[in-house]
């Protein structure tokens, strides 16, 4: 049993899809949901109830996609596969006990379940996964990583509304844009990494609430160094 902590990890651009996907507009409403005012990034996050409109006996599942045009591929091929997650009712009306899947054939991760979370754990999977691939190529301490984006995330974040298709209807949602490394002080060792941009896509009217996350760094010249996705598929439970 695993529990989602907010201490354990602070830390997409959604693909165009027909009737009843989710995709992201290019021209976001002047308004976020009702109205509000942006919220803290860590906070819309890590700290938000995600699941309490995720209907218990059903199974979310995410489009996960990498790719990366570095020579020598040490990211290795590119990649397609899902995240699956099995919901179950929580002992409390906004809580829910999971169970991931996450990849499938000689990829897959073992299953892992939790409970009584109001968080959704695809989230932290997803940025766990990614910065271990990266702190291997890198040579670095994914710690230091994990937090130059925990920091961004709290004081760095721009934070601006953002439109989602749900089934037909427009939704408003967040959408959360970071670049944790374009000043750091180590840049010049990042080998390109520095321009790492991660865009996280929510709405509250989507069950979960995470709509897409992408993470993306290019080189100079327009190059893909890295390109890691995760899309909700509403269809493919």
């Amino acid at each position: 049993m695993r529990r989602l902590v907010l201490a354990a990890f602070l830390a997409a651009l959604a693909l165009p899809a027909p009737a009843q996907t989710v995709s992201q507009q290019t021209a976001p409403p002047q308004g976020g949901p009702a109205g509000e005012a942006p919220p803290n990034a860590a906070t819309l996050l890590f700290e938000t109830n995600q699941l309490g409109n995720a209907p218990a006996g059903g199974t979310l599942s995410y489009r996960y996609t990498r790719f990366s045009g570095i020579a020598g591929a040490p990211f290795g091929p590119p990649v397609e596969d899902r995240i699956r997650e099995q919901v179950a009712p929580g002992p409390n009306p906004e809580t829910r006990n999971l169970r991931v899947e996450m990849f499938s054939g000689e990829r897959r991760m073992p299953t892992a379940t939790y409970e009584d979370v109001p968080g959704n754990p695809v989230l932290v999977r997803f940025l766990e996964h990614h910065l271990e691939d990266l702190a291997k190529v890198l040579k670095g301490n994914p710690r230091y990583i994990k937090n130059a984006i925990r920091r961004s995330l709290r004081e760095a974040a721009a934070v601006t509304p953002a439109e989602v298709e749900a089934d037909g209807a427009k939704r408003p949602g967040w959408r959360v844009v970071v670049r944790p490394f374009a000043d750091d002080p180590v840049r010049d060792r990042l080998r390109g990494f520095e321009s790492l941009t991660y865009t996280f896509v929510v709405a509250p009217a989507v069950p979960g609430q995470i709509v897409s996350i992408d993470a993306r760094a290019t080189s100079p010249d327009g190059g893909i160094l890295l390109q890691e996705t995760l899309t909700y598929e509403p269809n493919a439970g």
